[in-house]
């Protein structure tokens, strides 16, 4: 080990020097000395970041967040002690920064990964192995601390004052809802901060919400089939992957795959189906949100019940504007309850929601804000 990198790897938590006052400050907690030498030493050759700390274990992570500030937190999961997943909650909870799980336990549809991000990491990114390329893992590291560097709650314009809906309890929200038809279907759209919203609504849905429920969450196709065995365990009602063709049934909850959209049809007999397609959407995102949105407003008009949950960026705006022409409604997670206010902000701008409030109100919301 070179001399810089054992100074690197040795180090203890550093206060941001004055020459990088324009770079994010992350804070690395790892227990293998070398890791955190090699993540340091990548970071801080961008000239984009810096090492504000770096620990050995989450104890040490938990009385640095204490006194300082950083945007980022890189958070190993095999570690002595108090591990990654068990921490995570204290570590989200001292701190507004982002944590992305640095982890070789951290693969692709992994049971670590979809832990974690169902406890609100906002990524993953596996650590490479010793015949593995550094230069390869580098460069993913900067891409996604590049992505999670975008304001989480950006300030969106709005063309009118706040609507009415925004400042509605969840009292008034569900007597505004119990106004309305019956819903036939229930579409979900979320991405980061996704998994961990999307947990705390299911749990609060009785049993007496029978009608299918449709999800598109941003993950990779390989994550699929286990984050659909942990949705059926959370919310107590069987839950799968779409395929083409797949036939929508009251009480069951359908998953978009990770690499197609999940659309919807209307069957004669007035029930609906799952429809597949690949094709390049506005969001850039597949799966997106707006397709499935737009398919559900299509074949059910007004008996659509549209939800947004936590999120980067703007993926399921124009479907929600959709599903709001049709005369259906649209609820949005809050903002002090998101990750990211990106998706469920962008609807709340455009003045398309009908309610704005956390995710277990929400599941309090369905049961409700029907008419029997």
């Amino acid at each position: 080990m070179s001399a810089a990198t054992h100074a690197a790897a040795s180090r203890g938590p550093a206060s941001l020097p004055a020459g990088d006052v324009g770079s994010r400050r992350v804070l690395v907690v790892d227990d293998s000395a070398v890791a955190r030498a090699v993540i340091a030493r990548t970071l801080e050759a961008s000239g984009r970041f810096v090492v504000a700390g770096s620990v050995a274990n989450a104890t040490a992570a938990l009385e640095f967040l204490a006194r300082e500030r950083v945007d980022a937190v890189l958070l190993d999961i095999q570690m002595p002690g108090v591990d990654g997943l068990t921490a995570l909650p204290d570590l989200l909870a001292a701190t507004d920064a982002r944590v992305l799980i640095v982890s070789a336990a951290a693969g692709e549809g992994a049971v670590a990964t979809v832990q974690a991000l169902a406890l609100g990491a906002a990524d993953t990114l596996v650590k490479p192995s010793s015949g593995d390329s550094s230069a390869r893992f580098g460069e993913q590291l900067l891409e996604k601390l590049d992505r999670l560097g975008q304001p989480a709650n950006p300030v969106l314009p709005s063309p009118a004052p706040v609507p009415a809906p925004l400042r509605l309890s969840e009292r008034l929200a569900s007597a505004a809802l119990a106004a309305r038809d019956n819903f036939d279907v229930i579409a979900i759209g979320a991405s980061t901060g996704g998994i961990h919203a999307l947990s705390g609504m299911l749990r609060a849905l009785p049993a007496s919400v029978t009608q299918p429920i449709l999800i598109t969450q941003h993950l990779p196709a390989s994550f699929m089939p286990y984050f659909a065995a942990q949705l059926t365990l959370i919310a107590g009602r069987p839950c799968e992957v779409a395929v083409d063709r797949l036939r929508m049934r009251p009480g069951r909850m359908i998953v978009a795959p990770g690499d197609a959209h999940l659309r919807c049809v209307r069957l004669a007999d007035g029930g609906g189906a799952v429809r597949l397609s690949s094709e390049l959407v506005t969001s850039g995102c597949l799966p997106s949100v707006d397709p499935m949105f737009a398919s559900v407003a299509s074949a059910f008009e007004s008996r659509v019940l549209a939800i947004v949950l936590s999120g980067m960026g703007r993926d399921g705006a124009e479907g929600a504007r959709v599903v709001h022409a049709a005369g259906g409604c649209v609820v949005v997670q809050d903002q002090p309850s998101s990750t990211v206010w990106g998706m469920p902000g962008a609807v709340a701008a455009l003045g398309l929601a009908d309610a704005v409030l956390a995710p277990e109100a929400i599941g309090r919301l369905l049961a409700g804000g029907r008419r029997p």
